[in-house]
């Protein structure tokens, strides 16, 4: 395993959590606002102190110094303000380690650039994007930090909530640049309000309320209207459409 949580706790905001990630695996963790999302990716990121035991790699990530756990994870918080005036292409730079290879890394960027449509914002300062934009570019530049294709130490990616500000061209964009992740062997866990979404892309799902993880395991077993009517207080029911199931919320 990847990543392994025994008894991980924050006091005061995220309840004993015992849980675990297998490489090449997208987990989304889901929930109503408050329940505790954000706290949790922190301690998965290794910026937020808790209790218990975190092992990635099966080191404890208290062990791990910045330097090493940047090369081997990536970090897209929720909330970030861009830092200066510094163009985009700076800005990507920074995100990759030294002794990258300046033409692998220059073709994998140009893929990336070219599939969320920013060929034409490496010139311009970070200041000047707007909010869909900047959201692009935080994504792709976690995304090449953590490439295996541009960063052969690569294993983990989590994104606090990835599609904020994004039309749903762009979703699609980012879904199919994580499931490409994915497929090349790195763990990717975001955060989601969109239980649809969660629904058709995440291969499993912790679902969370007031700090504890309630449920986790496959999408269509977590998100159940039986689980998600007390959480939310409004009543769900489930649908098929053209072979799916989708979850709605009833007048």
């Amino acid at each position: 395993m990847l990543l392994r949580l025994q008894q991980a706790a924050v006091s005061g905001r995220l309840l004993p959590l015992t849980g675990e990630l297998a490489a090449g695996q997208l987990l989304h963790v889901a929930g109503p606002n408050g329940a505790g999302k954000s706290t949790l990716l922190s301690v998965l990121a290794g910026l937020q102190p808790a209790s218990g035991t975190v092992l990635l790699d099966e080191k404890p990530l208290s062990d791990w110094n910045g330097e090493l756990l940047a090369r081997v994870r990536g970090w897209l918080p929720q909330q970030q303000m861009p830092l200066s005036q510094m163009p985009v292409c700076h800005y990507l730079r920074l995100h990759l380690k030294q002794g990258t290879s300046q033409s692998g890394a220059d073709a994998r960027l140009s893929l990336l650039l070219e599939r969320l449509q920013l060929q034409d914002k490496l010139s311009r300062s970070l200041t000047r994007l707007s909010g869909g934009e900047w959201q692009r570019v935080r994504l792709a530049a976690v995304c090449a930090q953590i490439d295996p294709r541009i960063n052969s130490h690569g294993r983990l990616l989590i994104l606090d909530e990835p599609l904020t500000a994004l039309d749903i061209g762009q979703q699609k964009a980012v879904d199919d640049l994580i499931a490409e992740l994915c497929a090349a062997g790195i763990s990717v866990i975001a955060s989601s309000h969109d239980l649809n979404h969660t629904l058709q892309q995440a291969g499993r799902v912790w679902l969370m309320n007031r700090g504890a993880v309630v449920a986790q395991g496959e999408p269509a077993n977590v998100l159940t209207p039986q689980r998600l009517t007390p959480l939310y207080q409004i009543a769900f029911r489930q649908i098929k459409l053209e072979g799916r199931t989708l979850l709605t919320v009833l007048p």
